[in-house]
């Protein structure tokens, strides 16, 4: 599968934004899906992820109620709805895929993901 990020931007505190995440394929809801982000001078963290089946989600406990995964899996679309963004969430953001078995399974590693789309940068102004 081919990934293909898309949505960033600069944004002011407290503004929104929708990341997108395009896929290749014809079998998207095999696999699972993550969003991780990397600022600069840190290490790449995750921020959430999705089962195939779009059922079941996780978050980082940073973005918990701020920010929103979701896909559509008719259209071989992921997105990342971030409300409430901060400063601190200013980073690149990648999306990622792995193929999963079951419907209902999610990951948070990202040495997990063996899929990976370009990043893109959102910057969040004070």
């Amino acid at each position: 599968v081919q990934l293909q990020a898309s949505g960033g931007g600069l944004v002011q505190a407290g503004g929104s934004l929708r990341l997108s995440c395009a896929a290749s394929g014809h079998t998207f809801n095999t696999y699972a899906l993550g969003w991780f982000r990397q600022a600069p001078g840190k290490e790449r963290e995750f921020v959430a992820a999705i089962s195939g089946s779009g059922f079941t989600t996780r978050y980082a406990d940073s973005v918990k109620g701020r920010f929103t995964i979701s896909r559509d899996n008719a259209q071989n679309t992921l997105y990342l709805q971030m409300n409430g963004l901060k400063p601190e969430d200013t980073a690149d953001y990648w999306c990622a895929a792995r193929l999963s078995y079951s419907g209902n399974w999610y990951w948070v590693r990202s040495e997990d993901y063996g899929y990976w789309g370009q990043g893109t940068q959102v910057t969040v102004s004070s």
